[in-house]
């Protein structure tokens, strides 16, 4: 399933706070901010939370466990417990449509 895969309408997608989206073996959280869309890895990296249950700070997301921020746009965190970055998805709208680039990982 690599490639551009279309996952949702943009219209669908909550201002303010994240979905989870699943998307063939990937599971990811997904965030609109204003005019720009995120797409993580719904899995924060210390402790397997899901960061869209997180809050969501401007292009911050928090997990909701522990409390660690990571940045939407590179996944690098931001806040200690978490030391590691969570994967970033490229996106990119057409017609109103949200697509995610997939590759061959495994997330689930």
């Amino acid at each position: 399933m690599a490639g551009w895969t279309k996952i949702a309408s943009v219209a669908s997608l909550p201002e303010g706070r994240g979905i989870r989206i699943e998307a063939g073996s990937h599971r990811i959280a997904v965030f609109r901010v204003e005019d720009a869309v995120h797409a993580v890895a719904d899995r924060c990296s210390h402790a397997e939370a899901s960061l869209a249950e997180g809050d969501l700070f401007d292009e911050e997301i928090e997990c909701p466990r522990h409390g660690a921020a990571f940045d939407l746009r590179t996944g690098r965190p931001l806040s200690l417990p978490a030391t590691q970055p969570v994967p970033v998805y490229q996106t990119k709208t057409e017609g109103g449509e949200l697509y995610v680039l997939l590759d061959d990982r495994e997330e689930s």
